[in-house]
């Protein structure tokens, strides 16, 4: 067996090595836009089929690169195959055209060829020529004829045909009869399809009383080179006489169908008749021995009837028509069968809906993709034939693709706009194919495309601008706000990292005030911030997403620091002489409501932080004195009595406003004396604090400019003092005050009761000069003759100053009211709280303090007269 197979292989490579030099190689032949070839069957693998790369144009070098390949269904056998690097395309496996091909006729294998960048479709036909390789075969080997001893001569035996797969001249070509039989013959008849079968025909009268039975050899040969064939022996048996044969209306039948017929469906109702009678004259029906098998699967015949019946599912695609070769034979002794052919034509059915086939998708697709880029091929196919196969394809509405075609029943889809990833990051296309027939059968197939991103965003804050408080003191490194950004992009693209734009605050780089997370955007503070120092700043912060190229956004951060009650109030009068307790003097005499003195103290905090309340809180007879609790003010209560000590132990606090509040606290030692000496109060003088003696250069330097501007601004005042004092001096020489006893007119000395409530910053008309002369009986200092001097331009009083004066010769009385012996001058006034927005340093507090000091003189309290309005002067002066 192994030795046939090889010499049968051997035989069938000679065969088809003997027709390629018979036909030539195969020539492109370009047909209706497509290239045609023509190759044997059966030829081996790796068999030269064309030169693709030459027969296209195509470069052989870029094949691979391009991605040159043959496009094939899901399932199907790649008989052919090309070659990427020199671009022919060879056998791949062995080609059957019997299997490739059921039917008969030209058998053409439709090949699609793809290749991309740019993206080309190329179609070409490869016809698959027969080749001789199949010799005709009968159904049976031995079968028998019967034939009726009374038939006539020249009577026709239809023979069972012999089938050869193969095709044209290699299919079956003649019937030979063996040549020992003489009584009967061969003819050879031709169907419709170009098919041939033998009829035995009776030449010689038959005698079964002499020959029962003859033996016959029929030989079917096919017309290939070389030549092959087939036998099979028939045995005809020579029956009784039945003289009458059936005989059908028509020697041929034909009927139309539609594909989608029902099983059951009657397709035709045949009728034979037969002249004898009984079981002679019955005829029963049946297919005759060489119909196919496929026509007996889909077709029945009731024997009695006659009807033909549909038994299986009918395709117009696989066959339009189908060829019955029925017989009819009575039941009598001897019976012989007659034959009539059935043409059962199909009509085609729109039943089979269009395929959609994705041949080549490009996706992910840039969204900056330019309209017109190809994102896929797609192939639709029908199987139904006319209208009923002619397709039409669309995409669904809202999406910014189209379908474009090029060749029949081939699209691409193509983009008609630009995309945007942020809009829309992923696109359901749904294509639908619909055919023309009725009703149109459509398919709708969804292809998925994807927008992969670009970086065409740039990041946005949440907010235009973001306003932060922050309270001082804050601990270093504490997050103090967060600030965010999105970008609409994606992946690498919207990965952000923030930072701060290079500044400066307060001449210090940004970078030593606040840091910044560069992933979540959090900020911190680095410094411990002073309200006092700094009270707002802003910062640019930049958002930069990780994009080619990147892209960022700035936001302006406004930091606001919020005041904390930090700052003690400093009690800056009266201040102890030489670290210890402040001491005061006060006259026995002294009537209730007799101004002690001020206590005044600032704080360096703002709002509420920064306003002061006093409080006495011990003292050594609390009915005594009383202290305003808004200006600081100290009076007494009551006329001091003998039983009361002439030391007065005081202890006041100042406390602010803030939570928690905070306090500092003085004692004051209060003398009562007989008589005032001229000595100053510590209510007008005071130490300079320890921070002030410092032995650093900048303080000296800061201290000897001070002294150097008070020192000048003094002299000034002093020679304009004198210039007015001796202008003044002529004005008076006629008026009824004598010079030696004071500069100042006793007509316009007002009241000791009204002195009390005058406020020493009465403003008179703007350009004149007010004097009051006081007089301190029962053998105290001199009295005070106060002048308020003011500018022109100015409406309050700019400095007061103080002369000492004769005591008056007579006691003059005021026209409502006698001033009492003793009685002190009492002026109320009003501490001002320190400026929240500004105020000045403690060496400009200082030396404005000595000035008020320098003004009070060395003569008398000036607790009682000179120093308290000196000390409106220098709080005017620090407001």
């Amino acid at each position: 067996l192994g030795a046939m197979g090889a010499e049968g292989g051997g035989q069938l490579f000679l065969r088809s090595l003997l027709f390629l030099l018979l036909a030539g190689p195969p020539t492109p032949r370009l047909a209706s836009g497509q290239l045609h070839y023509v190759v044997p069957e059966e030829l081996e693998h790796g068999a030269f089929v064309a030169n693709l790369g030459e027969d296209l144009g195509l470069d052989v070098s870029t094949l691979s690169a391009r991605r040159f390949r043959i496009v094939s269904r899901a399932g199907a056998r790649q008989h052919l195959e090309v070659n990427l690097e020199n671009g022919i395309l060879f056998v791949n496996e062995r080609i059957d055209r019997e299997e490739v091909c059921e039917a008969g006729g030209t058998c053409l294998l439709h090949l699609q060829l793809l290749v991309e960048s740019p993206l080309e479709l190329y179609r070409v036909e490869v016809e698959v020529l027969d080749i001789n390789d199949h010799a005709p075969t009968f159904p049976w080997q031995e079968y028998v004829l019967e034939v009726a001893e009374s038939a006539v001569l020249g009577a026709r035996f239809p023979l069972e045909s012999a089938q050869d797969p193969d095709v044209g001249t290699n299919s079956v070509h003649t019937y030979r009869l063996s040549p020992n039989c003489g009584f009967f013959s061969l003819e050879v008849q031709m169907r419709s399809d170009a098919s041939k079968f033998a009829e035995l025909v009776l030449e010689r009268a038959l005698d079964r009383e002499q020959q029962r039975a003859h033996k016959v050899l029929l030989t079917a040969l096919d017309g290939g080179v070389p030549e092959r064939s087939g036998t099979a022996h028939i045995l005809v048996t020579v029956l009784d006489a039945n003289d009458n044969m059936p005989a059908f209306d028509q020697p041929s039948y034909g009927v139309s169908l539609p594909e989608d017929a029902p099983a059951g469906t009657l397709v035709i109702q045949l009728n034979a008749t037969d002249l004898d009678e009984g079981p002679n004259g019955e005829i029963e029906y049946s297919f005759s021995g060489h119909a196919p098998p496929r026509v007996r699967d889909l077709f029945h015949i009731e024997p009695r009837s006659g009807q033909v019946l549909l038994k299986g599912p009918l395709d117009y695609e696989q066959a339009s028509l189908h060829e019955l070769y029925v017989q009819a034979k009575d039941r009598g002794p001897s019976s012989v069968a007659v034959h009539c052919r059935v043409l059962v034509h199909l009509l085609d059915v729109n039943d089979n809906a269009p395929e959609v086939t994705l041949t080549s998708v490009s996706t992910p697709v840039l969204e900056d993709a330019p309209p017109g880029t190809v994102i896929a091929v797609i192939s639709v196919l029908d199987r139904d034939s006319g209208d009923n196969g002619r397709v039409s394809c669309e995409v669904g509405p809202d999406v910014p693709f189209e379908l474009r075609t090029s060749f029949r029943n081939y699209y691409t889809l193509v983009t008609t706009q630009a995309l945007d990833r942020e809009v829309v990051s992923r696109y359901n296309v749904s294509i639908t194919a619909r055919d023309m027939g009725s009703p149109a059968l459509l398919t709708r197939s969804t292809l998925t495309v994807l927008v992969s991103d670009v970086n065409d965003n740039a990041p946005r804050f949440l907010q235009p601008s973001y306003s932060i408080y922050v309270m001082e003191n804050n601990a270093p490194g504490a997050s103090i706000c967060s600030v965010s950004a999105l970008d609409p992009d994606c992946q690498q693209n919207a990965y952000l990292s923030y930072s701060i734009a290079d500044g400066h605050i307060h001449g210090m780089p940004v970078g030593t005030y606040v840091s910044i997370n560069s992933d979540s955007g959090h900020m911190y503070a680095l410094r411990s911030l002073d309200y006092e120092q700094i009270r707002s700043f802003q910062i640019q912060v930049q958002a930069q997403d990780a994009g080619f190229p990147p892209l960022s956004a700035n936001v302006t951060v406004h930091i606001f620091v919020l005041d904390q009650n930090d700052n003690a109030p400093v009690i800056v009068s009266p201040m102890p002489r030489n670290g210890s307790v402040a001491t005061e003097l006060v006259p026995r005499s002294a009537r209730p409501g007799y101004l002690v003195g001020t206590v005044s103290a600032v704080d360096a905090d703002a709002g509420l932080n920064s306003r002061l309340s006093y409080q006495l809180l011990q003292a050594t007879d609390l009915t005594l004195f009383s202290l305003a609790p808004d200006t600081g003010e100290l009076r007494t209560l009551r006329s001091f009595l003998e039983q009361d000590a002439t030391r007065q132990q005081l202890l006041v606090q100042v406390r602010d406003g803030g939570q928690p509040a905070l306090s500092a606290t003085v004692s004051l030692l209060l003398s009562v004396v007989e008589t005032m000496p001229q000595t100053l109060s510590d209510f007008s003088e005071f130490s300079l604090p320890p921070e002030a003696s410092s032995s650093s250069p900048v303080t000296l330097y800061l201290l000897i400019s001070l002294g150097s501007i008070s020192f000048t601004f003094i002299l000034a005042i002093l020679i304009l003092t004198a210039i007015r004092c001796r202008g003044e001096r002529r004005s008076h020489q006629g008026d009824d005050c004598s010079p030696p006893r004071c500069h100042c007119c006793p007509r316009s000395r007002p009241s000791s009761d009204s002195l009390k409530t005058s406020n020493l910053m009465v403003q008179p008309p703007m350009g004149t000069m007010a004097a009051t002369c006081l007089d301190v009986p029962g053998g105290g200092p001199p009295g005070y003759c106060y002048k308020v001097c003011l500018s022109p331009v100015s409406a309050q009083s700019d400095f007061m100053f103080l002369k000492p004066c004769s005591p008056p010769q007579n006691n003059e009385k005021d026209p409502g009211k006698q001033s009492r012996p003793g009685q002190p001058l009492q002026v109320s006034k009003q501490i001002k709280q320190p400026n929240m927005d500004w105020l000045p340093p403690s060496m400009q507090r200082l030396a404005l303090k000595r000035y008020q000091i320098w003004h009070c003189g060395n003569r008398g309290s000036g607790w009682k007269g000179g120093c308290g309005d000196g000390e409106v002067i220098s709080n005017a002066v620090l407001n």
